[in-house]
């Protein structure tokens, strides 16, 4: 019988490998994980977190200014960056060790190497040079900004990894990108008192979203005084002086001090050794799993963004935890990937769960579309003109709801628990019978008792 160094070696020490080592070494194996940067990941160090605390952050101007109409009275106010950043790292440091006090207390050998595989079960610690063998591989290395080699001028330009180190915080940023990452700093810059500019080539931002929240979080950021360049693209970004000049399709020169590239993200596979191993990526680099998240090599699992399914936090976590079912208790369990609730961090949020109503339409015969608009009850007051949007997709035939939408303050808490309810299939009849929580946004969702308009063959009746 093949003698090992370790029962398991995992490689990366973002959210997916962490909980795969921590459980494995719970379980009394052999487990070392190997991380080149720092434990936590895109997640804890450069991604979810720090960003929902300036999220948070940026929120407070409009804290301030809604306060008078409650009845108070707010002096001065002023943003200092640098003890933002202070406070942010400070965070991060305490979130970093208690991924390793986990670790540890597991009795998880705790490496701070890049790894580098070298054949099917031996892997080349960088640091050192020394290499070590293990039975199992699980490779975790997540992904990283696109760097958008193909632009003139983008080594001027930053990722969403640098705008969380910023050493001031500029005057005027532009963004270029339509997806999540782009659309949440932009609210971030822009409550932060910069003068911002998003540009994206599509239509409209947020492709994947249903297009009611798509409109609506749009016309609320150029509302806020965001400006949105649609169906437009950056040319070439360039330095004068201290400031940068950015050329575009459609709407000339920008002037910006920071411009920031949040033009989707790429695996983490470059140099990893791959090729030696026998592991096999996909077109964009992505490695190729089944539906047990294992390689085309048995002994080697790949989880999280690395695999470039579904780049989410928990969906890495989940991920991990079938590996575990699968490889140490006998019982294979494939990843759900299905119906995976998830929020967008704007200003106002985004929380949704389930099909569009343009997928649903595709996917059934007949759909019946439950949608309110109205006035959230903290706006009456401050004088805010702000609008929140729900919606319920609902299969006509079955009454089952197939897909649920929120726009406006709270909506990625309330996505959560309607993760519950359409994970579980409930239907529209569920909903009726449910007594609303009154005086409460949510209630909304369950007292939308008619349909605004139906679907049936693709088209609105």
């Amino acid at each position: 019988m093949t003698s090992y160094d370790y029962d398991l070696f995992v490689i990366g020490g973002g959210s997916g490998g962490v909980r795969s080592a921590r459980v494995a070494a719970s379980l009394g194996k052999k487990v070392a994980i190997a991380e080149e940067y720092r434990y936590g990941g895109t997640c804890v160090i450069r991604g979810c977190v720090p960003k929902k605390l300036f999220v948070y952050a940026a929120q407070f101007h409009e804290h301030f200014e809604d306060a008078a109409g409650f009845g108070w009275t707010v002096g001065e106010s002023s943003f200092d960056w640098n003890k933002l950043i202070a406070a942010k790292d400070n965070e991060i440091a305490r979130l970093e060790g208690l991924y390793k006090k986990g670790l540890s207390g597991a009795n998880a050998e705790i490496l701070e190497t890049r790894a580098e595989l070298v054949d099917s079960h031996t892997v080349r610690l960088v640091n050192t040079g020394k290499t070590v063998t293990a039975k199992t591989i699980v490779i975790a290395t997540g992904g990283r900004p696109n760097p958008h080699a193909a632009l003139p001028g983008h080594e001027l330009c930053i990722s969403s990894n640098e705008a969380f180190h910023l050493e001031a915080l500029p005057k005027a940023i532009v963004i270029a990108g339509g997806g999540y990452i782009a659309v949440e700093f932009a609210n971030i810059f822009h409550g932060l008192g910069v003068e911002t500019t998003l540009i994206y080539r599509g239509a409209e931002i947020l492709s994947r979203f249903d297009h009611d929240l798509r409109q609506g979080l749009h016309e609320a950021m150029v509302a806020k005084g965001i400006r949105i360049l649609c169906h437009d693209t950056l040319e070439k970004v360039k330095k004068r002086d201290d400031r940068l000049l950015i050329e575009t399709l459609n709407n000339g020169t920008l002037t910006a001090d920071v411009v920031m590239l949040a033009l989707g993200r790429i695996p983490n596979t470059q140099g990893l050794g791959l090729e030696a191993a026998g592991v096999k990526t996909d077109e964009l680099g992505a490695v190729v799993v089944d539906e047990y998240s294992r390689t085309s090599i048995p002994n080697i699992y790949a989880l999280g963004d690395v695999t470039d399914r579904v780049q989410l936090t928990p969906v890495a976590i989940h991920e991990a935890m079938c590996f575990i079912e699968t490889e140490y208790k006998d019982n294979p369990t494939k990843p759900d990937h299905e119906t995976i609730a998830t929020a967008v961090f704007s200003q106002p949020e985004i929380g949704t769960v389930g099909l569009t109503e343009e997928e649903a339409g595709k996917r059934y015969k007949e759909l019946e579309v439950y949608r309110a608009q109205f006035r959230p009850l903290k706006a009456t007051l401050s004088g805010r003109s702000e609008k929140m949007i729900m919606k319920l997709i609902v299969d006509a035939s079955s009454r089952k709801v197939v897909g649920a939408h929120i726009l406006g303050h709270d909506a990625g808490e309330m996505a959560q628990i309607l993760g519950i309810t359409l994970k579980a299939g409930c239907t529209k009849d569920d909903f009726d019978r449910t007594m609303a929580v009154h005086p409460t946004a949510a209630e909304e969702l369950v007292t939308m008792y008619a349909p605004s308009y139906r679907i049936r063959d693709g088209l609105r009746v």
